[in-house]
């Protein structure tokens, strides 16, 4: 093998390897892989995935289900040189299309129960759960011995969540993912003996890069689930497998509104992390009231970044519950008008990055990539303010605040207020078009138990001012999100316009 630095996402591994090589570091269902097992079956996949007449550079979409064999597929792309595509696995149809079609994919890895779903002109490789898949074959591969991938180059293209236009391909180099693991091992306080159970998504940016190879890369022993299913949560917290967490606010609201939440022993639960979108404070009260021992996280970012951008820690939180904290280890950030000039701390404006955890640009997008790309800063398209002490409050994506009556209003403030009412489980908070007030300020919620939209507009006007409580409130049985959780507010708003 040629000489290397070793700055690689597959170096990650390779270290904890040599270092631990007999500690457990992943468990999946009835399997159970040590560092060593596990730097080898990363090794022989790379050699497998090469056998297909693959060159350095080269797209691999990934479109399956948490697993053992979807990481060892990720990791084996980083190794082989080749470019992974992870790929929402509940897509199909012309959105599944147009991901394997945009970032170029000549072969997916996939799951047999989802293969049926991809364009039929597309070479697919199983994960597992077939004699031919790739979890099958490692043992009658050979292991890689090539050359390392460089740091520079492409390991990633991580597709935006496409909550106001088609998803875009963030290109993430070896060397901004590195930096963005580092980043979240100091400001997340992960450590070797921590018991982190990951059940979000694997193609999603937050589970894979802010928690597991993390994870990986300080030698934990980490335990995949299918999904973030209630009663496993608590059943593994409850038996001392699981002492880390991390869940989007959707999840976090679920498993509070469930039945058996106040009674359940959860002291086991060390670490909770919150991220993918906005936590609503009231229901963050609600968790650390139930858990007050219990260190919660604040994870904000997006995928550009890898996605790790600000961090507020346990003891961070006291007085500042609405803040997303400070920039982490590699981030440096900024809140700045139209313009790109820094506004005073305590005016709303977009927030701005640079750092080395940010992406090249995205995949075949060159007027995106300008219009992202501005005075060497990238423009996150989020609302922000920044006090005095250097900590962000994220008010709103630039395109979801509301122009009621020439009146700007943050939508995140109306959905809090709406939150303290005990009859509302979930809300979602948008501006509709208006004849009088140009945007109405509209609140979509799901109810628990009865309450009517007189109920909770005079709820909302006793914690705010009158012109920014909603005019309308509209109940519907769930709100549309996508898979990181994210409510997907343009949805929200074409079908009610």
């Amino acid at each position: 093998m040629t000489p290397g630095h070793g700055s690689t996402v597959d170096g990650v591994l390779r270290r904890s390897a040599r270092r631990t090589p007999a500690r457990v570091a992943v468990e999946y269902g009835d399997r159970s892989w040590t560092y060593e097992e596990l730097d080898e079956a990363v090794s022989r996949a790379a050699s497998l995935l090469l056998d297909q007449g693959f060159d350095p550079g080269d797209r691999v979409g990934a479109y399956g289900h948490n697993s053992d064999a979807y990481l060892i597929g990720f990791l084996a792309c980083a190794r082989a040189g080749l470019v992974h595509v992870p790929v929402n696995q509940n897509l199909t149809g012309d959105d599944l299309a147009y991901l394997v079609n945009q970032s170029g994919s000549s072969l997916v890895l996939t799951d047999p129960d989802l293969a049926a779903q991809l364009p039929g002109e597309v070479r697919t490789l199983p994960l597992r759960d077939a004699e031919d898949s790739l979890l099958a074959r490692l043992a009658t591969t050979p292991a890689y011995d090539g050359p390392e991938p460089r740091s520079e180059d492409l390991v990633q293209l991580l597709y935006t969540s496409g909550t106001t236009a088609l998803p875009k391909g963030a290109m993430m180099t070896h060397r901004a993912l590195v930096h963005e693991y580092l980043s979240a091992i100091t400001a997340l306080d992960l450590s070797a003996g921590d018991r982190p159970v990951h059940s979000l998504p694997l193609y999603h940016s937050a589970q894979m890069h802010v928690f597991l190879l993390p994870y990986l890369a300080v030698g934990a022993t980490n335990l995949i689930l299918d999904a973030p299913d209630g009663d496993r949560l608590f059943e593994l917290i409850e038996t001392g497998r699981a002492d880390s967490l991390f869940a989007p606010p959707t999840v976090w609201i679920g498993l509070t509104n469930r039945a058996d939440f106040p009674t359940r022993d959860l002291s086991g639960l060390r670490k909770a992390y919150y991220g993918a979108s906005i936590m609503p404070v009231p229901v963050l009260e609600r968790l650390r009231e139930r858990l007050p021992k219990l260190a919660f996280y604040n994870c904000f970012g997006q995928s550009e970044i890898g996605p790790l951008a600000t961090v507020l820690a346990p003891d961070e939180h006291k007085g500042r519950m609405d803040s997303c904290g400070r920039p982490v280890l590699f981030v440096d950030a900024r809140v700045v008008d139209e313009d790109g000039k820094d506004v005073p701390d305590g005016t709303p404006g977009e927030i701005v990055y640079r750092s080395p955890q940010l992406c090249e640009g995205y995949w075949d997008k060159p007027e995106e990539t300008a219009e992202a790309f501005r005075d060497g800063w990238f423009r996150s398209g989020d609302l922000a303010v920044r006090d005095a002490h250097g900590y962000f409050t994220i008010v709103d994506r630039v395109k979801d605040v509301i122009n009621s009556g020439g009146v700007v209003i943050a939508s995140r403030q109306v959905e809090d207020a709406l939150y303290t009412h005990d009859a509302v489980a979930e809300a979602a908070v948008i501006g509709l078009p208006d004849e009088r007030w140009i945007e109405a300020v509209t609140a979509v919620v799901v109810p628990r138990g009865e309450v009517t939209e007189e109920d909770l507009i005079a709820h909302a006007r006793e914690k705010l001012p009158h012109f920014k409580a909603p005019k309308r409130v509209l109940f519907v049985d769930e709100l549309p999100r996508n898979a990181s959780g994210k409510i997907l507010k343009r949805e929200l708003r074409d079908r009610l316009s």
